[in-house]
């Protein structure tokens, strides 16, 4: 074992978790170190190609390690699926160079879901031990510095902000976006211009938004994307404060017999996979929820039997994606005006619209008092003409080639407009939704791999399927000739929270308020494992503001104590 390098503080990860610590304490001049399994991918190294979204470069692999799968069959028994991965991105920046960038805010009843809805059978739902509040300096800290684009308009859900505006005004907007708000007038709904986590204009040394549509999925060319390597971890390194280990796979934590985290071990995939150590005063596990879970459960001691944090069986515990659905609207070229025609022809600009007017649903058809609602946001999918052209050869049971085919392929591309909308509603925790060791594989280095046991509560469906009908509802009213909706209940890919939920009691929680573990008084878990809830909405731009939070508790901590500093 080569003890390779000694830190103040050791961050495991480097996604939306992981980038405000190693940016403020950085900044602050003491020693950071980030451990990440993937390389260090730039903006001239994403291109605006389909076959290169998340592609295999970008991505951890199956051959070496993944997930196993568990979901409901609807019956009682369980399936099994072990080619499954929940992997957000295997490079510096993790998922955030891949997001989408929706950056909607949580709002104030989200952090006290029990309080404002009351308790709900088989779900574990609780109020956050923090408030809104106490997060709101720190949003208004990630629109500023990682970079946010939008405007702030007045709506019945607009949540209590300390700023009148963004600081970045909002993207280019598309035509047909004025043709949603005519629409959602008319239902005497409130459109909402969206906010993205997308540079409109240039910003310490990132370039604005070039519109080429390859953003969800797809690295940013331009470096507008905030990603948490192109807002952050560049400016991070730039301090010469802050050093980014690249593959650097972390598979264990050592503690001492005080319970206490000494240093990290892990094997460099740049050299043969040996394996080497980090020494550090604090440490911060940032790996997304699951490997952080899978990192915590593997890592065992003398105080830590059962893995650190996990005294009482907590760790895993509580895990959630975002539940929802999709819908669609086609419009045909020949059924509309000329300059409708023309308008939704146009490509480049974002669709930049949201609805959350049933973020709370009152209605009696669905429940006899208000219960928690969620977001419509309406986008366009990225360019993918390879992808659409494979899918038209089908009619059918049978397969098109020759002038049918072709035909079909010039309508697509000429004749018709897609776009959809996206349903985001809360996931509800329960006791069948968790992250365990997988006690049959392991990985390529011989470590067990994370197994997801992904049950749902059937509330969700409820609520989705509510909202679901309310965006098709929306197409109708737009004038789409063809709408329609679908809810899911297969967990997410990515958007995954929980596994490591806060809260005041150690008996059924992992960390406390500031996202310290219980019972290991040197380790942080600053990814989106700490949530009790997703909220209505992406986690990301909440992930960002919680680590930003983190980061001013550690701050604190260190100049009060000279013994964290090396």
């Amino acid at each position: 074992m080569k003890s390779s390098k000694q830190f103040d503080i050791c961050i495991v990860g480097s996604g939306a978790g992981a980038g405000p610590i190693a940016y403020e304490l950085a900044r602050a001049g003491f020693k950071v170190g980030v451990l990440e399994k993937g390389k260090w991918f730039k903006e001239e190294d994403f291109f605006k190609d389909e076959q290169l979204a998340r592609h295999s470069v970008f991505r951890s692999q199956f051959k070496d390690e993944r997930h196993t799968l568990e979901e409901p069959n609807g019956d009682g028994s369980w399936s099994s699926d072990t080619t499954s991965q929940f992997w957000g991105g295997n490079i510096v920046g993790g998922a955030t160079n891949f997001m989408s960038a929706y950056f909607h805010r949580l709002k104030p009843q989200d952090f006290r879901l029990v309080s404002e809805y009351g308790a709900i059978k088989g779900a574990n739902n609780v109020d956050w031990p923090i408030s809104y509040d106490e997060l709101e300096p720190y949003y208004a800290k990630v629109e500023q510095v990682v970079g946010v684009s939008g405007k702030v308009v007045n709506h019945p859900q607009l949540e209590p902000r300390s700023t009148k505006d963004f600081p970045f005004p909002p993207t280019a907007e598309h035509p047909v976006a004025q043709r949603f708000d005519i629409a959602c007038k008319s239902l005497k709904l409130h459109p909402l211009p969206m906010a993205r986590g997308i540079l409109s204009i240039p910003f310490n040394g990132r370039l604005s938004c070039e519109y080429s549509g390859y953003c969800g999925n797809y690295g940013c060319h331009s470096g507008a994307k905030a990603s948490s390597r192109a807002a952050l971890l560049d400016s991070a390194v730039k301090t010469g404060h802050c050093e980014i280990v690249t593959q650097a796979k972390v598979y264990r934590l050592n503690t001492d017999e005080s319970g206490n985290i000494t240093s990290a071990d892990y094997f460099d995939l740049a050299d043969g996979d040996s394996s080497k150590r980090v020494t550090a005063k604090l440490f911060v596990v940032a790996c997304y929820s699951i490997e952080s879970a899978r990192l915590l459960l593997s890592s065992t001691g003398v105080k830590h039997p059962n893995g650190i944090g996990n005294r009482y069986q907590q760790v895993g515990k509580n895990l959630h994606c975002c539940a929802g659905g999709t819908g669609h609207g086609v419009f045909k070229m020949d059924k509309l005006k000329e300059l409708e025609a023309k308008q939704l022809k146009v490509r480049g600009p974002f669709f930049n619209r949201a609805l959350q007017d049933w973020y709370e649903i009152d209605d009696s058809a669905v429940s006899g008092k208000p219960i928690k609602g969620g977001t419509l946001d309406f986008v366009f999918d990225p360019p993918s003409p390879t992808g659409a052209t494979s899918s038209l050869k089908w009619q059918g049971d049978n397969l098109l080639w020759g002038t049918p085919l072709k035909q079909k392929i010039k309508s697509h591309f000429t004749q018709s407009k897609d776009f959809k909308f996206e349903v985001f509603c809360d996931w509800l925790t329960n006791d069948e939704c968790y992250v365990s060791l997988d006690t049959q594989e392991k990985d390529r280095w011989g470590q067990n791999v994370a197994k997801v046991r992904a049950g749902f509560h059937p509330h969700d469906e409820k609520v989705a399927q509510y909202l679901v009908d309310r965006g098709v509802e929306v197409m109708k009213a737009m004038g789409a000739h063809k709408s329609w909706g679908n809810v899911f209940t297969q967990p997410t890919s990515n958007l995954v929270a929980g596994g490591c939920r806060f809260g005041d009691d150690p008996k059924t929680s992992v960390l406390d308020k500031n996202c310290r573990v219980h019972d290991c008084d040197n380790l942080y878990v600053t990814d989106g494992s700490f949530m009790p809830n997703g909220g209505s909405v992406t986690p990301t731009f909440t992930i960002y503001a919680n680590a930003f939070r983190v980061a001013d508790k550690m701050l604190e901590r260190m100049r009060a104590d000279v013994s964290l500093i090396s």
